[in-house]
């Protein structure tokens, strides 16, 4: 439980930097570019505080390759409702992709703790 709670304050972290580098490119580009950039940010943030406070685990340059693939499912899943809200629902490009990150992190999560956590003696444990 230890963990999941860390997690989300990550997650919560997460989104604020999302969000803000998301705004930001907005002024420079259109959404989808936006959106891609401050994702790939956004995924250096993660993996970071998620080994240092959530998993507790060292970075590595094997975890950093391998993260990526746990925030697939995110922006698959972001970037296709995203697109979705904005272009079918009408939903403004400020807050649609602030909204499917929302929606992604449960997915985010169990993906997460598999790959940050592959190889530990007791992938359980909560450290």
């Amino acid at each position: 439980m230890a963990r999941l709670v860390r997690f989300g304050m990550v997650g919560v972290a997460n989104t604020a930097v999302y969000y803000l580098c998301y705004r930001l490119a907005l002024l420079l580009m259109v959404y989808l570019a936006a959106h891609l950039l401050a994702w790939v940010l956004s995924v250096l943030f993660s993996f970071l505080m998620n080994c240092w406070f959530t998993y507790r685990v060292r970075p590595t340059w094997r975890r950093l390759l391998a993260f990526p693939a746990s925030t697939l499912v995110n922006l698959a899943f972001t970037t296709l409702g995203s697109v979705l809200l904005v272009e079918r629902l009408g939903v403004d490009e400020r807050y649609a992709t602030l909204a499917m990150g929302i929606l992604a992190i449960p997915f985010t999560f169990a993906v997460t703790t598999l790959v940050l956590t592959r190889g530990m003696n007791d992938p359980a444990r909560e450290a």
